[in-house]
């Protein structure tokens, strides 16, 4: 069964107020456990979730994430003006890609590995029927919701380097950073200038940075992967 993922993140990721968040992100490597920074995110209506773990791989401390057809994740709640530049800098290593992972379609929208980057929502910019259904969903969970997000995944098939908006929401753009077997087994470190990105998905500057997560993803296709995740940096 296909789950609304993006909508739920949306949900879930509201949860505290953003308001109470602060603009730092906890690395992993200094973690005593998960709850160091991070908080669980998971989604309604999937009951396997992803397994996340801290780990050493050769004398640092990291997270390990493994997915068996299901889906959670790890998020970290920020407050955080991104200004003319603002670069996102971590570091990772995947098991394997998924043979039937589709980053345009519904049924292959699963990754071994991804980050999201949430931003606050722009209610001067939304359309009626928008505002709309985001004020029922408020009242429902009683927060704001974040707006526009990037997400940069490990892809199966889509090149590296491409931008395509989520086959659930055109609200969310999905961007290759690493794609296919290459590098598979390998430590990879990836650095993303995330206004530059953010300008080239929606087509102006970012708002305010809301939230980070990492996720490991298996509820549409049914397959498994193991990931790991090294320390994720902010720097101007």
């Amino acid at each position: 069964m296909m789950r609304l993922i993006p909508l739920a993140f949306l949900v879930l990721a509201s949860l505290p107020s953003f308001a109470e968040s602060v603009a730092t992100i906890q690395p992993f490597s200094t973690m005593s456990t998960l709850k160091d920074g991070w908080e669980p995110l998971e989604f309604p209506n999937i009951d396997q979730h992803t397994r996340y773990e801290l780990v050493t791989e050769h004398g640092t401390q990291v997270v390990k994430a493994t997915t068996e057809g299901g889906a959670s994740g790890l998020i970290a709640r920020l407050t955080l003006d991104p200004g003319e530049k603002l670069m996102l800098r971590w570091r990772w290593k995947v098991s394997n890609v998924f043979e039937r992972g589709d980053a345009r379609k519904k049924s292959g929208d699963d990754y071994p590995a991804r980050i999201y980057v949430a931003f606050k929502f722009q209610p001067e910019e939304a359309g009626f029927f928008e505002r709309a259904k985001r004020k029922t969903v408020e009242l429902l969970f009683g927060e704001s919701l974040p707006g526009n997000a990037l997400n940069y995944i490990w892809a199966n098939t889509l090149p590296k380097g491409e931008f395509v908006a989520n086959p659930y929401t055109d609200k969310t753009v999905m961007v290759a950073v690493n794609s296919g077997q290459q590098q598979v087994g390998e430590w990879v470190t990836v650095e993303r200038d995330i206004v530059a990105d953010y300008r080239k998905a929606f087509g102006e500057a970012p708002p305010t940075l809301v939230g980070i997560a990492i996720m490991s993803d298996s509820d549409n296709t049914g397959e498994q992967a193991t990931a790991w995740y090294g320390d994720i940096t902010l720097s101007p």
